[in-house]
């Protein structure tokens, strides 16, 4: 997610087709990306798929495409290659194919956690914020999801969307339930509490962020502004020198120069 970090005419017939359950209904089930393959085929485009999630992950998107091309080919049925489709799809910013994409997974494996999980992604990136929370919610939901901080980092970068601050913090907070280094839903969580003015929290959640990761241009900016509001003048001119050295082309060192701080 950190910058949200870090993912349609045929797709209405394909939605009518396929019964999809509504979202949050049905048994939980173990994602199929975690399944025992059946089959060769099957097994192949697994390989594939998990293969295309790799390069996807590491920014060679064009490896990412062939990976998911290669997958959907082996075993047309196999629901993680047109999600793994989908994602790349919307790095691509091809959000009619991707919608066709995720579309056919969600047919295909309609209780998967981590489909819903990435679809609801792609329905929040679409204007469809209220709609992407009911998938967040069932992918949270599922017992057998292993990582469950997912959707809710999610839902509250959606609720972020929605200008939901409240929502979001519930759902930032929910997230580090199932993995308390969560730096993406940290950073939000040290955000939001500057945002209402509860500076010393922001600075003690930033102070994880910081034990966690390295830094990076917004967290290096939220720093200074956290400390300019406390007074402490060292701190700031300390952190503002690592942003003007590390990041001097970011829009967050432009703020800096601007005076911008708010």
């Amino acid at each position: 997610m950190t910058r949200a970090i870090l993912l349609f005419p045929l797709v209405a017939l394909l939605a009518a087709c396929a019964g999809r359950p509504s979202p949050g209904t049905g048994q939980a089930t173990v994602p199929v990306s975690e399944q025992a393959p059946a089959g060769v085929a099957e097994k192949s485009a697994k390989t594939h798929s998990e293969l295309g999630v790799l390069y996807l992950q590491a920014g060679n998107v064009a490896v990412a495409l062939e990976e998911a091309r290669i997958a959907q080919a082996i075993d047309p049925s196999y629901a993680p290659a047109h999600n793994l489709m989908g994602l790349v799809q919307i790095v691509l910013n091809d959000m009619l194919q991707a919608r066709v994409s995720f579309e056919r997974a969600i047919q295909l494996a309609p209780g998967d956690p981590q489909i819903a999980n990435d679809y609801g992604w792609f329905l929040c990136l679409s204007g469809r914020e209220q709609e992407a929370m009911g998938y967040f919610t069932m992918a949270a939901r599922n017992p057998l999801y292993k990582t469950r901080t997912r959707p809710y980092t999610n839902a509250g970068l959606c609720a972020l969307r929605m200008k939901d601050d409240k929502l979001a913090e519930e759902n930032f907070q929910r997230a580090l339930v199932f993995d308390g280094s969560n730096v993406q839903a940290i950073f939000h969580l040290a955000s939001l509490a500057y945002k209402r003015g509860d500076y010393f929290t922001a600075k003690r959640y930033l102070g994880e962020v910081q034990r966690n990761t390295e830094p990076n241009a917004e967290s290096l900016w939220l720093g200074v502004r956290i400390e300019r509001k406390l007074g402490d003048r060292q701190a700031e001119a300390s952190l503002a020198s690592q942003l003007r050295r590390k990041f001097a082309g970011s829009p967050e060192y432009q703020a800096l120069m601007e005076g911008k701080y708010e």
